[in-house]
């Protein structure tokens, strides 16, 4: 059963061993993200658009186990919803859903409704950390 945590809670797991998986797109990853975060896009850019990522399953079960402590985040929450579904739907057991994503859930007229990530002033990063790129990751599962 998974449960849905704020930004600042997503942290405080970091620091005690869970894992921040980051299901954005590999440009949006790059363009920042919280340290130590790992990449396994729900769905890539291509052309301009959202397409699924045929693979995020099996990348994933390569990459963690069942019962790893997994933090799931996208940009504004849709994604890691719809990511923490597919992967209770496999068995694991314990995710979390981090609200509001890495940019935070804007209002009609894009102003900030409720902060994600790094506008909660959480630290961000754009370097990559070796093995936690998605082509790192998606090479465990060949």
């Amino acid at each position: 059963m998974s449960e849905a945590i704020t930004p600042e809670e997503a942290e405080e797991r970091m620091d005690t061993g869970w894992a921040y998986l980051d299901v954005r797109s590999i440009p949006e990853f790059e363009g920042g993200h919280p340290p130590g975060a790992f990449n396994v896009p729900l769905k890539h850019l291509e052309n301009g658009q959202m397409v699924d990522n045929p693979d995020f399953l099996k990348v994933v079960e390569a990459a963690f186990a069942k019962d790893a402590k997994l933090i799931l985040a996208c940009k504004a929450g849709g994604r890691s919803k719809a990511a923490v579904a597919k992967l209770e739907a496999a068995g694991f057991t314990q995710l979390a859903d981090q609200v509001n994503g890495f940019d935070g859930k804007r209002g009609t007229f894009g102003e900030m409704v409720e902060p994600g990530w790094q506008p909660s002033g959480l630290p961000v990063t754009a370097e990559v950390e070796a093995g936690r790129d998605y082509a790192s990751l998606a090479a465990k599962a060949e």
